[in-house]
């Protein structure tokens, strides 16, 4: 079992390492989801794809959003199939961290030739600077 979010977080790094070490990058973004399912699912992490969450306006509920996935009801994954990630990427990811209450969330590119994935912390509950060096990647910043 998995104890701590750090250990969640980099076992779901991992498993979307081995699937775009095996397809490369080029594919849609449901044929990557399809696939992290298979890696999840046999690094034996639980999750739900497409989960629906409500959105609301001070206290109104004003719509739904799908998160990709949420893994083991404590992280939001959104993955994207793009060949850069920008600005707007990040506001979306920390977005759904923050309008469907998670501390964490992760946004994971396969679209680049080298796998992109950006740790996205609700101010809520982390009291870490908005950006700081992920131990896995130094290259990838953390938002």
């Amino acid at each position: 079992m998995i104890q701590t979010i750090d250990e969640l977080t980099y076992k779901i790094n991992g498993c979307a390492m081995k699937v775009h070490n095996t397809l490369g990058n080029g594919f849609q973004e449901v044929i990557y989801q399809r696939c992290l399912a298979i890696e999840l699912e046999r690094a034996g992490i639980s999750f739900v794809r497409e989960q629906e969450h409500t959105i609301y306006y001070e206290g109104i509920h004003v719509g739904t959003r799908r998160a990709d996935f949420v893994v083991e009801g404590k992280v939001i994954v959104e993955l994207k199939a793009l060949i850069n990630l920008e600005d707007v990427h990040l506001a979306q990811a920390k977005n759904y961290v923050v309008a469907y209450d998670f501390s964490i969330g992760l946004l994971i590119n396969f679209g680049a030739t080298s796998l992109q994935f950006k740790k996205i912390f609700n101010p809520k509950y982390n009291s870490k600077s908005s950006k700081s060096i992920n131990p896995v990647n130094p290259d990838t910043d953390n938002v």
